[in-house]
């Protein structure tokens, strides 16, 4: 199945093109951190940083709560090949790419701290285990496991483990696993960590998701789960509830349960026959609501029901012009990044399930292809930040204040500090700006994705 429905791109870049004209040509609009194709061409594989961070900008958007301040911190280009994975931990950030280094990134101005270089490339997906580990999956469909030090001295990291392991013919599988059940048959799209039982969860593109014991590195379940590839996957550590999406169109909710088949479908979440890229889950208080995001550019989204337990579908979010293909939640803000260069920050009303979107943070000249979002702090919460890769081959880092939210209020006067560009106060309408490398890519078929 396609990753893109019929309002994609496709539609437009043939008129791109043709007034483009020379691929070096400018483009319409232009950012501090843009170079040139023949700058990329001549220089080194080693990242770089660009020049100090952008102004702080007043949303974009009107809305009739405070306006969301933010600000581009940090923007990092001629990565080794196209950027698959962020992760964060312990006050440092990871970037998985081709290559098989594993960039090491110190928050907030992603400083470089070393990288971590494993024996394969291709690292689709990661997730932080505990205070010191990182799981990550490879071209080869194997897992590895992790043991980083980060500290005054240079990055230390050391591999711990390689799943599926090494068998011996004697070892006793589960009744319900077999020796060919442990390794993924396509790549590993996804993974997501279960805290309260030790288990790690991976989903690939060979329709199956896989269960990990981390306590002893065994597969205790492995199950077909969609009818075309996995895109993601979350785990609610509130119950263990685990969620997916695919590019058959739904999002489907799998519990665990103890006999012969640990995990059970309990419910498929189908509103449109689009592909599924996406999925955040959002816990705030007693609410819990779920996000999927979709190649026809919206964020349908469901809430969870207090008494019941179900997923009553609240709506979507509308605002991106074509594919959306990550999410990230934290509190109340949701960050989606989208095909259409840009990524939006909406807000769920604390008292209904009511979204507004505050702001459309622009700098990226190709799809954003991975988000990943922390808090801010400096003694208390200060606010969010988020990290944002893109085909375009850049990596950046935005600091956001939402002075509507609790703990992370700021006095946005001219008086208070930041500098606050006044002239952003208008209502949103641009035209994305894209590369003229991918346009060309995106014209002969070429997608970049996986």
């Amino acid at each position: 199945m396609e990753l893109y429905s019929k309002n994609t791109l496709l539609h437009l870049l043939q008129d791109e093109k043709n007034t483009m004209g020379d691929p070096n040509t400018d483009l319409p609009v232009k950012t501090n951190e843009e170079i040139s194709s023949h700058d990329l061409q001549l220089s080194p594989p080693r990242p770089s940083i660009s020049s100090p961070g952008s102004p702080w900008t007043l949303s974009p958007l009107r809305a009739p709560l405070p306006p969301l301040l933010y600000q581009c911190i940090a923007s990092l280009h001629r990565c080794e090949g196209n950027i698959y994975s962020i992760a964060i931990s312990k006050g440092i950030v990871f970037t998985s790419s081709n290559s098989n280094r594993i960039r090491v990134w110190r928050q907030p101005d992603c400083s470089e701290q070393g990288y971590i270089r494993a024996s394969y490339g291709d690292v689709k997906a990661m997730v932080p285990y505990g205070h010191n580990k990182l799981f990550t999956a490879h071209g080869d469909n194997k897992i590895r496991l992790w043991n980083f030090k980060v500290g005054s001295e240079k990055f230390q990291s050391k591999k711990l483990s390689t799943l599926p392991r090494k068998y011996s013919k004697f070892f006793l599988f589960p009744k319900h696993i077999s020796s060919s059940d442990q390794l993924h048959k396509d790549f590993v799209s996804c993974m997501a960590y279960y805290h309260a039982e030790g288990l790690l969860y991976t989903g690939s593109y060979d329709m199956t998701v896989k269960a990990w014991r981390v306590s002893d590195n065994k597969c205790v379940d492995s199950f077909v789960a969609h009818e075309d590839h996995i895109n993601a996957l979350v785990v609610n550590q509130d119950d263990g509830c685990v969620f997916t999406c695919s590019s058959d169109g739904s999002v489907r909710v799998w519990r665990r349960i103890y006999r012969e088949n640990p995990h059970s479908l309990t419910v498929t979440l189908k509103f449109r026959q689009v592909p599924v890229n996406a999925l955040a889950l959002s816990t705030w208080f007693n609410q819990c609501f779920l996000y999927s995001g979709s190649s026809d550019g919206t964020i349908n989204f469901w809430e969870k029901e207090k008494l019941s337990g179900r997923f009553n579908h609240g709506g979507f979010l509308q605002g991106h012009r074509f594919s959306v293909l990550c999410l990230a939640s934290i509190g109340r803000l949701i960050f989606s990044g989208s095909e259409d260069t840009t990524i939006r920050v909406w807000r769920r009303n604390e008292e209904s399930c009511l979204h507004e979107c505050l702001a459309v943070l622009e700098g990226h000249r190709g799809p954003v292809r991975c988000l990943a979002a922390c808090l801010e702090m400096e003694r208390v919460v200060v606010g969010f930040l988020v990290f944002s890769a893109s085909l375009d081959k850049t990596f950046k880092v935005w600091r956001v204040r939402d002075p509507g939210d609790e703990g992370a209020c700021l006095d946005y006067t001219d008086q208070s500090g930041p500098v606050i560009n006044r002239r952003m106060m208008m209502e949103y309408d641009s035209s994305p700006a894209l590369s003229p490398s991918w346009v060309e890519k995106k014209l002969q078929g070429n997608y970049y994705f996986h």
